[in-house]
């Protein structure tokens, strides 16, 4: 088995560390600061804030006969004590799930007298924009588990400063429906523009598999920024199987930040959110 990791070292142990290095004569100016948010009665979290500042972008990976496994995110997203233990257990439980799936397909595949395929999953976390509040992160994951072909998949969060919590898009919206009804005409439109430029006329005869526009809110939904400060980017991620046959592939839909699309923003969100003049 060959197990590459970029080594990180869980904040807490890091942190304890620290602390120690903090006793001796040479203590280092972040050790001592960790020390001093360490005291009794203060805020818990103090020392893993301070000790995720010099976090490095997280890369693991996993490669043997029974899976390849790979999971990375950003250094933006390693800095936010909270977000990267999200991450991190995020990691484990996903690393968990595919081990396990491969065993039984191996055991089955033993007993059934035929080749075992090795599983996979590939994911990568990349920062979509990094506002003073927010910081905005997308993902394509790859799969794997020994059928005619992989999978390709999307996914979403949204780290609020302000609040200290993780988001998906649709929490910024009043409801699913209200963000539906503002994006569908866009998104229709904008998908249509999509498959003709891959040459493929889309049937959207009621009787055929793919005639339906795709709700937007049950797709993967990225939020952006131009300026650095305003949410004013989107895109909509459509993987393979929602509109199309395997081979059509996936799609990734920039739409513009309407003004109805601004509407549909929760109350306390709106002022972060810039729509299209």
């Amino acid at each position: 088995m060959r197990i590459v990791t970029n080594l990180k070292v869980p904040a807490a142990l890091l942190a304890a560390s620290l602390v120690i290095a903090a006793c001796s004569e040479k203590a280092s100016p972040l050790a001592e600061e960790v020390e001093a948010v360490s005291v009794p009665g203060a805020p818990p979290e103090g020392a893993e804030e301070l000790v995720a500042r010099g976090a490095q972008a997280s890369d693991e990976r996993q490669s043997d006969e029974l899976v390849e496994f790979a999971y990375a995110y950003p250094v933006e997203a390693a800095r936010i004590a909270k977000l990267a233990a999200w991450l991190d257990n995020d990691r484990e439980t996903k690393r968990e799930a595919l081990i396990a799936a491969a065993r039984r397909d191996r055991t089955a595949a033993e007993k059934g007298g035929f080749p075992y395929r090795q599983h996979s999953h590939l994911q990568k976390w990349e920062r979509v924009t990094d506002t003073p509040r927010f910081l905005s992160l997308s993902s394509e994951i790859a799969t794997y588990t020994g059928g005619a072909h992989g999978m390709l998949s999307f996914d979403s969060l949204i780290w609020d400063r302000t609040r200290a919590r993780l988001l998906r898009p649709m929490d910024l919206f009043t409801s699913s429906d209200a963000f539906d009804r503002a994006a569908k005409d866009d998104l229709c439109a904008r998908l249509n523009k999509a498959k003709e430029r891959k040459g493929i006329e889309w049937d959207r005869s009621a009787d055929g598999p793919f005639g339906e526009c795709p709700v937007p809110s049950a797709q993967t939904v990225w939020i952006g920024s131009s300026d650095g400060k305003h949410l004013d980017r989107l895109t909509i991620a459509i993987a393979p199987y929602e509109v199309g046959p395997w081979a059509e592939g996936s799609y990734r839909v920039n739409l513009p930040m309407s003004r109805a699309i601004v509407d549909a923003v929760k109350p306390e969100f709106a002022r972060e959110f810039l729509p299209l003049n």
